[in-house]
């Protein structure tokens, strides 16, 4: 199953004011697995950015200036992550924000049926507990000493990690590597066992004599447990 983690950095809490998504990072997953494959873009917002959602992401006006808006990169974005779950962490948050932007240049926005939401996940799991990404990395030992700033690449990346852990772990299947040769997208490979000869299995049956030998070394025992 192919799965999509991703994170949004915006100029702000509510797009609804004029907040604008100015950074969306993706992961894509298959059986819980990633592959390898990212969506990562910049988006120039139009607009100021706030001292206090800078403090966040560390996204200035100045850095964004030149990068694309989000209408010229919609398609390469629609096109990776398809009709496929979308994950996200407090994911109502991020899935307003892209729904928004898909709305101003005029895009069908994506149905909540599609939404997988970590932090609903943390919560049923670990109920009373700290859900925050952080919070949620230390209780699972995912590194995040090179987070120092979110980012949505960043966070998209450790999220993946906790996702793993959420849904049952490392051992959740045998599918523990990727294959990512060849022309077509990027997948989990499989264990195949080998082809060969094999032999009959063997009788396991004591045979008669070593059924007689036992006999005789049990009545030889004077004061067996299960005779007191």
């Amino acid at each position: 199953m192919r799965e999509i983690i991703f994170d949004t950095e915006t100029t702000g809490l509510d797009a609804k004011t004029g907040d604008r998504m100015v950074e969306i990072g993706c992961i894509e997953m298959v059986n819980r697995v990633a592959t390898g494959r990212t969506f990562h873009e910049y988006f120039n917002p139009d607009r100021d950015m706030p001292p206090e959602a800078e403090k966040v992401h560390g996204l200035s006006a100045a850095f964004l200036a030149d990068k694309p808006r989000f209408a010229e990169k919609v398609e390469a974005l629609l096109e990776f992550i398809g009709n496929d779950p979308l994950v996200a962490h407090n994911a109502q948050f991020d899935f307003g924000f892209l729904n928004h932007e898909l709305g101003l240049c005029g895009q069908v926005c994506v149905g909540e049926d599609r939404m997988i939401d970590t932090l609903v996940l943390a919560r049923r799991r670990h109920p009373g507990a700290k859900h925050s990404l952080d919070a949620l990395c230390s209780r699972y030992g995912v590194d995040r000493s090179h987070r120092t700033l979110h980012g949505a690449l960043l966070d998209a990346e450790l999220l993946a990690q906790v996702y793993v852990e959420l849904t049952g772990g490392r051992q959740i299947g045998l599918q523990l590597a990727v294959d990512n040769t060849g022309d077509g997208p990027a997948r989990p490979t499989r264990f195949v066992p080998k082809t060969g000869e094999y032999r009959a299995p063997r009788a396991h049956a004591a045979t008669a004599a070593e059924l007689a030998r036992h006999k005789a070394f049990i009545d030889s025992l004077d004061t067996a447990l299960w005779t007191s």
